[in-house]
């Protein structure tokens, strides 16, 4: 880093989504979801985190580590748009910018036995790199008045069908967050086709579904094996 001392991971997170697909668009829409911060041997100090207790929520800074790119475009095209209209990168949040860092506010569960910290909400892939870990201060991070642009507001959730039978194959603490990320639509913003059958992995599963008329029905949940094939 021109300037300064280069930018260090402090830690990694541990989260239920070993792919992109189906992560939440931003953090907070899923508040089921839970995740782990693993902090780097250098940073696994407990003198670093005294007096995080005190605070609700945290700020994330971290890595786009699957979308690093030696080139930048000025302008992107945003999922909530359709893929069809071009923004400004600085006015979205792509992760396709000249500095892949991402921003993301969690609420804070607790500390884990190793050290860490216990988070919802997080909207990151599991393994992302952390850089830096900020208190959410209220009467300063929140703003009411705020102008969201073009998201004004959270999009419509769905309706989901996951049949008993699927839905208790999966660990019963994994279960809501499984369907809160469905309600949230993960498909592409530019696929609408009703007879596709989606898929990702989540929890240690293979997740497949289709959408139609604002409602998404669950097909398949298979557990897959160490290598990632299902069983």
């Amino acid at each position: 880093m021109s300037g300064g001392r280069e930018l260090r991971y402090i830690a990694r997170i541990r989260s239920d989504f070993s792919s992109k697909f189906g992560v939440p668009r931003q953090s907070g829409l899923v508040e089921a979801l839970r995740a782990e911060v693993v902090f780097e041997p250098e940073y696994r100090d407990p003198e670093a985190l005294r007096g995080i207790e005190g605070f609700s929520h945290l700020w994330l800074i971290w890595e786009f580590s699957q979308a690093v790119r030696d080139t930048w475009s000025p302008t992107v095209r945003p999922p909530r748009l359709g893929g069809n209209r071009r923004m400004g990168v600085f006015a979205t949040r792509s992760p396709f910018r000249p500095n892949p860092l991402g921003l993301s506010c969690v609420r804070l569960l607790g500390r884990t036995e190793a050290g860490g910290l216990l988070v919802a909400g997080a909207d990151l892939v599991d393994g992302t790199p952390i850089f830096d870990i900020k208190p959410y201060v209220p009467y300063a991070d929140a703003h009411p008045e705020a102008l969201g642009g073009f998201a004004p507001e959270a999009p419509e959730k769905l309706a989901v069908d996951c049949p008993a039978a699927l839905l208790e194959r999966l660990p019963e603490e994994k279960r809501a967050g499984l369907l809160g990320v469905l309600a949230q639509d993960p498909r592409p913003g530019y696929q609408r086709d009703p007879e596709r059958v989606y898929g990702f992995p989540f929890a240690g599963f293979q997740v497949r579904f289709t959408v139609a008329d604002r409602q998404l029905r669950v097909v398949e949940l298979q557990a897959l094996s160490s290598d990632g094939s299902r069983n």
